[in-house]
């Protein structure tokens, strides 16, 4: 039996209760490995509540947070600095070591890199990650998307894994309200200040869910909450029962994206549900929505707007069974551990 490591990010407990796309994953991942024999230990936040064997002495960022208010800026370097303690004195425990973190993994591996894997859920093209790539050659990457890779090093590149999701969270609703969703971090990277202004243009309400991004507090307020009303409404965070029925009863999901979006979790969570994705052609999403099958991929608002006319002629069933298809947790777990074993047999 293979023993993995799955290391988590302390930001989130893992699963995360409302956003966290990074820890679903991770969690999701997990379980699958569990169900294909797999011997997984998490390493993640003691705020986490999973049946996984777990390591992880202390609370999340976001625990830490809501408990004392505010964290002192240097505490998210001590909790991966303790968190990488744990895994130094348990690597022999472990066949492969996946780490879904930053860059402190890289040194702590030493010569366990060759059987090590390394996932990052963010944009690689920065500066920061081609100084990390740079110094760990021999550190297999996995992208998540194509378009990610593109921006890793040849030496790094181990494959490709698209995201998947726990093919029963969500279900399929064949026959929707009359709202659109739009559900992401309110950020300039997200433009839910896009969405709000392609609904009005198509004469759809539209609901909104998410966090306000910490890391650009002031576009909320500046940009989204003067363009509320009665016809776009902002529900605030959700978790996976409240995000099912948003997305399961909106008409199609928006996402109108303003940066390389790596991958793009929402969108497969709106095609479980049998909801059609309107996105804008950035980053990984003519990989992720198959352009008149479970969506349209578009290039402006206008082109939003004429798609929106054309959503009732796609198939919900149809979009449901191409995320069957290609964006379940079995089909990434089964993916990854083709990876793990070719790592394995070098």
């Amino acid at each position: 039996m293979i023993r993995i490591a799955q290391v988590a990010p302390n930001i989130f407990p893992t699963p995360p209760t409302h956003h966290g796309g990074t820890e679903r994953v991770i969690h999701d991942l997990s379980i699958a490995l569990r169900n294909l024999e797999v011997e997984v230990t998490l390493f993640a936040p003691a705020d986490s509540v999973t049946d996984i064997p777990r390591v992880g002495d202390h609370l999340s960022l976001a625990a830490l947070e809501a408990r004392e208010g505010r964290v002192a800026p240097g505490v998210p370097a001590a909790l991966e600095a303790l968190q990488m303690e744990a895994l130094a004195r348990r690597l022999d425990a472990f066949d492969i070591v996946h780490c879904h973190g930053e860059f402190a993994h890289a040194p702590v591996l030493g010569a366990r890199r060759c059987r090590s894997l390394t996932t990052v859920h963010w944009r690689v093209d920065e500066r920061d990650r081609a100084l990390f790539f740079a110094g760990f050659p021999d550190l297999p990457v996995a992208a998540i998307s194509a378009a990610q890779e593109a921006g890793i090093p040849v030496a790094n590149r181990a494959g490709i894994v698209h995201h998947g999701i726990a093919r029963d969270r969500y279900a399929l609703r064949s026959e929707p309200e009359d709202h659109l969703a739009f559900i992401g971090r309110m950020t300039d990277q997200k433009r839910p200040d896009v969405a709000i202004r392609v609904a009005r243009a198509a004469g759809l309400p539209i609901r909104l869910a998410g966090t306000v991004d910490v890391g650009n507090p002031d576009y909320f307020d500046r940009a989204v909450r003067p363009l509320l009303g009665d016809d776009a409404v902002y529900v605030g965070p959700v978790d996976d029962a409240a995000k099912g029925r948003l997305l399961g009863g909106a008409r199609a999901l928006l996402f109108p994206i303003d940066w390389p979006e790596p991958f793009g979790l929402v969108m497969i969570e709106a095609m479980a549900c049998g909801t059609p994705v309107i996105a804008w052609n950035r980053g990984s999403v003519p990989e992720i929505v198959e352009d008149g099958v479970t969506g349209f991929v578009v290039s402006s608002e206008a082109e939003a707007v004429a798609a929106l006319a054309r959503v009732g002629e796609l198939d919900r069933a149809q979009v449901r069974r191409r995320f069957e298809a290609r964006f379940t947790a079995e089909r990434m777990a089964a993916d990854y551990l083709a990876i793990y074993r070719r790592l394995l047999g070098r």
